[in-house]
C-alpha cells in the first residue's frame, strides 16, 4: 500500500561533480564515511531455501549478490555499470531476473541471468521505454511486468515468457497498470490500475476468455493490493475501502469469476496496514503493520483467520516480506534510525531473526549515531500533525535547524537510517522531518486533504512546524533551514517563496518548481496520475500557476542549493535549471550540482557523498553561527 528536458547548462555556480571532496577539509572527510554507508534490499529465495539473492552497493553501484540464507560470505552476480533496482529469484529455477535502471533513469530493463552470472541477457527492448518487473508466475514459467512499450501514457500488464522472451500482453490498460498475481492454472490475473494517486482498482483478468471483472469497486479514493489463494477461489487484499485505516481483507469469487462482499479479517485501530504476502503453501500471511511510523510484524492463519502477533523487530522498519518456497522462513529487508538497509531472515517456527547482509559502515560506529523522538503538534486549523525530531547529542538549543520534507507527496517520514541527516547532526544542526498533510500512513483521510486547492493548506503546515520549533526553544530562529527531495524539494521552494524571512538556507533535490514544466516534460504515465494531486493543466491551469513557486522566485532571500539528476524523467531537470538561472541572475547565493549519471535520486555511491558532502557544508556556511543585528 505504501506506497516514487535533458539541456545541460553550465553556470558558474555549478559544481563538477567528478571532484572528490579533498579529504583534508575535516567536515568532509566525517561526512564522506557516513555517506559511504552501504545498503542491502530485495531479497529473494532460491527454490530450495537454501541461497538468498539480493541487491547490495558493496561495489559501490547496486549490484546482485548470493549469500546462504543461514549468513556467510556473499557472492557478486553481476557487474553491470548502472544499477541494478530489483531481482526475483525463479521458484523452480536457476534464473535470476534483474531490473536496471539505465544511467539511473526511469527507463528500467529487465534482464535474465543465472546465479554464478553467467548467461546475462536483456529480455525487453530497450531504448527509453518503462519496464517494471513484478514477481514469478508461480511455475517460473514467465514473469509478470509492466510496460509502456505500447503508449507512453499508459503501463500495460505483460507476462514475459522464460527462456524464449515472448511478451504476452494480459491487460492493456488505460494508464498505469500492475500485475499482482497470476494464479497456479495460469488462467486468471490480478491487475492493479491506477486511476489517481491515491485511487486504484484490482481486476480480475480471464487471460484465456478475455474478461474482465473489477473487484474493488468504489466512490472516492481507496487503494487496494491483491493475491490469490492458491486455488484461486479467493482473493486476499490490503484495503482502506469503506473505512479510513488500512486492513487485510478477503473476498470469494464466484463460479462464473464474480466478484463477492469484501470482507475485513485483520484489523488495528492503532496502525494501518502497509504490507502482506501470503506463503506458497496458502496457509498463512505475513503482515507489517505501520504503527505511529514504526513497523510491527504479525501472522494470520488463513485456515483460521486468526492474527498473532509477530516477534518484535530488530530495527524500527521492515519491508520486502517474502516466504521462502517451503514456508518456513521469511525475508525481510530491515532499516531502522541506526541501522542501514540489510537483509534478515525470521525462522518462522522458533521466531528468531538472523542477518544475512551487512551493510558496510567502515569508520562509523552505528551505536554513536542519534536517534529521533516523535513529536506533535498543531497546523494553523488545528489539525494534528506529527514529526521526527533528531536532535544533535551535544545540544544547547535553541538552536540551527533544518525541515527536512519527504517526497510524495502521498510519502511518509520515518525513522530509519539517514546518513544526511547525521551528518548534519555531527555538525552541530538539529532535524526535524514533518508529515505534514498529504503524507501516507495516517489514513485516507490525511493523504488527501492536501489534493489539488487543499495544496495551499499543506505550504502552511510549513510555518506551522517552525512555530512549533520556535514555541518550544528547540530552534534559532534566525538559524533555520529547509530541504526536501522530489515533493520536498517542491514543498523546499514553496516554503523559500512563501516564508522568505523565515529560512537562510534551503537545498532542493530534484524538485518540481513549476507545474506547467512538469507536466509538460515529465512521463506521460506520471503526468497522467498526477492531475488529481496537482491540478489538470487543461482545465486548472490557473491553479497550477498559483501553486508553482516559479512565480514567486524573486522573492527567495535565502542561500539556495540545488541538485539533479540529468537523467531525471520523473522531475525533468528544466525544473532545476529554472531556480538556478532566477536566483543567479538576482544576485542570490545559489550552487548547482548536476550528476549526469543519476535519474530521481542518487543510487551510486560517489554521487551519494558528493551530495551528503555539499549539502552539509551549505547548511554549516549558512546556519553554523547567528548572525547578530547592531542593535544586539
Amino acid at each position: 500500500m505504501r506506497p516514487t528536458l535533458i539541456a545541460v547548462v553550465l553556470f558558474s555556480a555549478l559544481v563538477a561533480i567528478t571532484d572528490t571532496p579533498s579529504t583534508t577539509d575535516e567536515l568532509a572527510t566525517a561526512v564522506i564515511l557516513m555517506a559511504r554507508i552501504g545498503h542491502c534490499g530485495s531479497p529473494s529465495f532460491s527454490p530450495d531455501s537454501k541461497t538468498l539473492v539480493f541487491v547490495c552497493d558493496l561495489s559501490g553501484v547496486p549490484q546482485v549478490w548470493t549469500a546462504p540464507t543461514e549468513g556467510g560470505w556473499p557472492s557478486l552476480v553481476t557487474t553491470l555499470e548502472d544499477p541494478v533496482t530489483s531481482v526475483e529469484w525463479s521458484p523452480t529455477s536457476d534464473w535470476l531476473a534483474i531490473s536496471v535502471a539505465p544511467g539511473g533513469g526511469m527507463n528500467t530493463q529487465i534482464y535474465l541471468v543465472h546465479p554464478d552470472g553467467t548467461a546475462l541477457k536483456r529480455y525487453t527492448p530497450g531504448g527509453k521505454d518503462n519496464n517494471w518487473l513484478a514477481h514469478w508466475t508461480h511455475d517460473g514459467s514467465a514473469l509478470m511486468m509492466s510496460s509502456n512499450i505500447r503508449d507512453g501514457a499508459a503501463m500495460d500488464s505483460y507476462l514475459l515468457g522464460v527462456p524464449d522472451g515472448k511478451m504476452r500482453m494480459v491487460a492493456q490498460n488505460p494508464g498505469i497498470g500492475t500485475l499482482e498475481d497470476v494464479s497456479r492454472n495460469n488462467r486468471l490475473a490480478l491487475v492493479s490500475r491506477m486511476k489517481a494517486r491515491g485511487s486504484n482498482d484490482v481486476y480480475l483478468i480471464d487471460m484465456g476468455k478475455g474478461k474482465e471483472v473489477n473487484l474493488t469497486r468504489h466512490d472516492g479514493p481507496g487503494e487496494f493490493a491483491g493475491r490469490f489463494s492458491p486455488d484461486a477461489t479467493t482473493v486476499y487484499l490490503a484495503t482502506n475501502k469503506d473505512r479510513d485505516l488500512a486492513a487485510f481483507a478477503k473476498e470469494k469469487i464466484g463460479a462464473n469469476g464474480e466478484g463477492g462482499a469484501i470482507q475485513v479479517i485483520a484489523a488495528r485501530d492503532d496502525a494501518e496496514l502497509d504490507n502482506f504476502e501470503i506463503n506458497e503453501q496458502g496457509t498463512q500471511a505475513a503482515l507489517t503493520w505501520n504503527a505511529s511510523g514504526k513497523s510491527e510484524l504479525s501472522f494470520v492463519d488463513l485456515r483460521t483467520e486468526k492474527m498473532s502477533s509477530g516477534p518484535q523487530l530488530p530495527t524500527e522498519l521492515a519491508f520486502s516480506l517474502k516466504f521462502s518456497r517451503d514456508g518456513k522462513q521469511l525475508a525481510l529487508l530491515l532499516n531502522g534510525a541506526v541501522a542501514p538497509s540489510d537483509v534478515w531472515v525470521l525462522d518462522i517456527a522458533s521466531r528468531r531473526f538472523h542477518q544475512v547482509t551487512q551493510s558496510t559502515h567502515a569508520g562509523v560506529n552505528l551505536e554513536d549515531l542519534v536517534r529521533p523522538k516523535l513529536v506533535r503538534y498543531s497546523a494553523h486549523d488545528g489539525l494534528p500533525l506529527t514529526g521526527w525530531l533528531w536532535l544533535p547529542k551535544q545540544w544547547n538549543p535553541p538552536g540551527p535547524v533544518v525541515l527536512s520534507f519527504h517526497g510524495g507527496p502521498e510519502g511518509e517520514e520515518l525513522p530509519g537510517f539517514r546518513s544526511d541527516y547525521q551528518a548534519l547532526l555531527m555538525n552541530g544542526i538539529a532535524v526535524l522531518a514533518p508529515n505534514v498533510r498529504g503524507s501516507s500512513g495516517f489514513g485516507k483521510r490525511f493523504v488527501n486533504l492536501d489534493n489539488g486547492e487543499l495544496r495551499v493548506n499543506a505550504v502552511k503546515d510549513i510555518k506551522s512546524s517552525v512555530d512549533f520549533l520556535v514555541a518550544n526553544k528547540i530552534a534559532d530562529p534566525r538559524r533555520l533551514g529547509i530541504m526536501g527531495g522530489s515533493y520536498g524539494g517542491y514543498m523546499t521552494m514553496a516554503g523559500l517563496t512563501e516564508y522568505p524571512d523565515m529560512f537562510k538556507a534551503g537545498a532542493d533535490l530534484f524538485g518540481i518548481v513549476n507545474f506547467e514544466t512538469f507536466f509538460a516534460n515529465t512521463e506521460p504515465w506520471m503526468a497522467a496520475i498526477s492531475t488529481v494531486e496537482y491540478g489538470d493543466p487543461k482545465t486548472q491551469a490557473d491553479l497550477l500557476k498559483r501553486l508553482s513557486p516559479i512565480h514567486k522566485l524573486d522573492q527567495v532571500k535565502a542561500a539556495t542549493i540545488v541538485l539533479h539528476g540529468a537523467n531525471d524523467t520523473n522531475v525533468p531537470v528544466v525544473e532545476a535549471e529554472q531556480v538556478v538561472n532566477n536566483l543567479k541572475q538576482r544576485g542570490v547565493p545559489v550552487q548547482y550540482v548536476l550528476f549526469l549519471d543519476e535519474g530521481h535520486g542518487w543510487r551510486k555511491e560517489p554521487n551519494r557523498v558528493r551530495s551528503t558532502v555539499e549539502i552539509t557544508r551549505w547548511f554549516v556556511k549558512y546556519l553554523g553561527q547567528p548572525q547578530h543585528t547592531a542593535a544586539e
